[in-house]
C-alpha cells in the first residue's frame, strides 16, 4: 500500500526520533526488520509505525534475542498499518518459553558465580565454569553446568 511521501519520516528524522544511528537503520532495512519507501530522489521514507518497530527490535535485541528471531517475529505482524494491542500480545506470548528460560540462566549464572572470588573459586567441586580435563565436552559449547537442562546443561 503507498501512502503520501509527505507523511513520512526521513532517515535523519527516524534516527533522531529511535535513537538509533543511519547505519543501524539501513542494516534493520537490508535485513528485512523494517521498511521504506523511495521519494523521487531516490531517498528513504519511512512511515511513521516504523518507530515502534525499531522501539520493539531494540527492546528484543535488549534482552538477548537474535536478529533473526526478531525478523521471525515481525514477519508475523501487519505490514499495512499500525499493530494492534492484540498483534503485540500474540507476539509476546510466543516469546514467553523463551524469556522464562533466559531469565532462568541468567539468575542461575548470578547464583552460581557469587561464590567465585575472581577467577579463584571458593569451590572447584561446584564451580559452574570448571571443567577438568574437558570431560563435559559431550554437552556441546559453552558451560554446560550453567545451563538449563532443557538447553543441554546438566541438572
Amino acid at each position: 500500500m503507498t501512502t503520501r511521501l509527505a507523511d513520512h519520516l526521513t532517515i535523519g528524522q527516524v534516527a533522531q526520533r529511535s535513537g538509533v544511528p543511519h547505519t543501524a537503520l539501513r542494516f534493520y532495512e537490508e535485513r528485512g526488520l523494517i521498511s521504506s519507501e523511495r521519494s523521487s530522489g531516490n531517498q528513504r521514507r519511512y512511515p511513521r509505525t516504523v518507530l515502534r518497530r525499531i522501539a520493539f527490535i531494540r527492546a528484543a535485541q535488549r534482552v538477548g534475542l537474535s536478529l533473526e528471531d526478531i525478523g521471525e517475529a515481525l514477519a508475523t505482524l501487519p505490514n499495512d498499518h499500525a499493530p494492534t494491542k492484540a498483534d503485540w500480545a500474540r507476539l509476546s506470548r510466543n516469546w514467553r518459553d523463551e524469556l522464562d528460560a533466559r531469565i532462568d540462566a541468567l539468575q542461575r549464572l548470578r547464583d552460581q558465580l557469587t561464590g567465585c572470588v575472581g577467577c579463584g573459586c571458593l569451590s572447584l567441586r561446584s564451580c559452574g565454569l570448571h571443567n577438568v580435563d574437558d570431560r563435559l565436552a559431550r554437552f556441546g559449547p559453552g558451560a554446560p553446568l550453567l545451563k538449563p537442562a532443557a538447553e543441554g546443561g546438566i541438572e
